[in-house]
């Protein structure tokens, strides 16, 4: 007997479905069980898991051969998802299961040798698929379930083992669905964070810089020696961002499902991503890719923070990958496999050192790298890199006793709060444009249509950029902070005052400004 039975596999961050075939016959004296359709290792590997499966549950074979077709053939299948609706369809080949309307489910799961069902990623993408296209339930593992349910009008049935499953497609078993209110989960959870701005005393122009950075989405780097409070700052600044909204929280939790970075108890991420990755990391786990894809930091950190410690030890060759992804907020990875196009919208935050031992320019301690030496020790940021990083601000060291006697920080709250109005005035000024959410994002049509410069304005940008030698992008780049910087000040136009705190972020431009 024939059966047919649906699932998907993943191709980037969507999902196709795969209809996979079974056919069972008498061969004789020999045993055959074949699964064809390019499956990789792991989908050939199910063979085993599925056997032994229903076998401790008690399901026999009463043939001896079987073939598996997973359709479409030409379309590489990866990961275990597929053992749960190729034992489906081998049970309903054997008459085990006996379902008029099994055409309207797909299955994803893998399984365990004892039959229980073991969770699988990428199932978000796949529960939007199935809508899609349809489908009125989904059977996925119940660990899986919640972040299944997210998707409205859609059955999703998160079930424990494989005998539970024929139970309940024979009749003989009855489950409820999974359900989740999606809007009343995201809205019910509160922010909380583990670092607040309030215990961060003095560095209140970096402060600054970072409220600015925040509420236009702007790149920013940091520049001081060890023990100023770089990192102390950096880890600090989700607390100031505004909250993703249900449309972003959504497109965020589906690149962390193909990643299986979603913890069990998650339907949701209610909180932008902050994705530190380590000086060692690879172009490939930076971007993403490899044979088997998966999102890479970039992609992670969508909607959120991507903060690079120590940015000159970074290989040269991962930091020029984020040139293109900086700009077009989006990366696309091309193999000889796949070519995929992922999101990439994030804010980018560097610290690094004033030179290879830390301490140039620092009030105490004793600099011992000679010109040559920090200027090769700067050259490992590019300058066109340098161009697409909106904020660069030196952090000063603070004396112990202005330390020890400084009062209490303004509080992340406070300045949330700023940070958000000024977000609501751009919301409002780029609803009309589908991919513009911030500043930052702003192409050169938008600049002339909501960031005009007086007469004012103009000719002290004009001085300034003569006397910095600046580029054309970093021009633009000041532009759109000074924007930034007027809507926290509530003004409707720019003014000069604005351009010359958006000109006084450009510190890494300025001629011999190490020395």
């Amino acid at each position: 007997m024939l059966s047919k039975i649906h699932s998907a596999t993943l191709q980037g961050l969507d999902a196709l479905v795969v209809t996979i075939e079974v056919d069972n016959y008498d061969s004789g004296q020999t045993t055959r069980f074949s699964i064809v359709g390019l499956p990789d290792n792991a989908v050939k590997e199910s063979q085993e898991r599925i056997q032994s499966a229903l076998r401790v549950n008690g399901y026999k074979s009463p043939f001896k051969s079987v073939i598996i077709n997973l359709a479409p053939a030409d379309v590489r299948k990866e990961g275990s998802g597929f053992d749960l609706p190729m034992a489906v369809g081998l049970m309903q080949s054997f008459g085990i299961i006996q379902c008029d309307n099994i055409e309207r489910f797909m299955f994803v799961g893998e399984l365990g040798l004892d039959g229980s069902i073991l969770p699988v990623k990428g199932i978000l993408p796949i529960s939007i698929k199935a809508r899609e296209l349809g489908y009125e339930a989904l059977f996925v593992p119940e660990e899986n379930a919640r972040e299944a349910a997210v998707v409205n009008k859609l059955k999703v049935f998160g079930v424990k083992n494989i005998k539970q499953v024929a139970n309940f497609l024979n009749g003989v078993l009855s489950l409820t669905p999974t359900m989740v209110n999606t809007r009343e989960e995201f809205y019910a959870q509160v922010c909380s964070f583990d670092f607040d701005f309030d215990e961060v005393k003095g560095q209140e122009n970096v402060k600054r810089a970072f409220e600015v950075a925040a509420a236009g989405g702007h790149n920013i780097i940091l520049v001081g020696s060890p023990g100023c409070g770089k990192s102390m700052m950096a880890k600090r600044i989700p607390s100031i961002l505004p909250p993703l909204s249900l449309g972003e929280s959504l497109e965020t939790t589906q690149i962390h499902s193909i990643a299986g970075k979603l913890r069990k108890e998650t339907s949701l991420i209610s909180q932008r991503p902050f994705r530190a990755p380590h000086h060692t990391v690879s172009d490939v786990a930076l971007i993403g890719g490899n044979q088997t894809f998966c999102p890479g930091e970039i992609s992670l950190a969508h909607n959120g923070v991507l903060y690079l410690d120590e940015l000159p030890e970074f290989s040269k060759h991962v930091l020029e990958t984020l040139r293109q992804p900086l700009e077009d907020h989006q990366i696309t990875i091309s193999r000889a496999k796949y070519s995929l196009t992922l999101p990439s919208s994030f804010m980018l935050v560097a610290s690094m050192n004033p030179c290879p031992c830390g301490y140039n320019h620092h009030p105490t301690r004793k600099c011992v790298c000679t010109p040559s030496q920090i200027q090769r020790y700067l050259n490992k940021i590019s300058g066109p890199l340098l161009d697409r990083i909106d904020i660069q601000i030196e952090c000063e060291n603070i004396d112990i006793d202005d330390l020890a006697n400084a009062p209490k920080g303004e509080s992340s709250a406070t300045i949330r709060e700023r940070v958000i109005k000024a977000r609501q005035i751009q919301t409002e000024r780029f609803k009309d444009y589908k991919d513009v959410h911030c500043n930052a994002q702003m192409t050169t049509a938008l600049m002339q249509q909501f960031a005009t410069l007086d007469k004012n304005c103009t000719d002290l940008l004009r001085t300034a950029m003569k006397r910095l030698n600046l580029s054309a992008r970093a021009y633009d780049r000041i532009v759109k902070v000074a924007r930034t910087i007027a809507d926290l000040s509530g003004s409707e136009n720019i003014q000069a005052c604005h351009i010359a705190e958006a000109v006084g972020y450009r510190n890494m431009d300025r001629d011999n400004w190490f020395e």
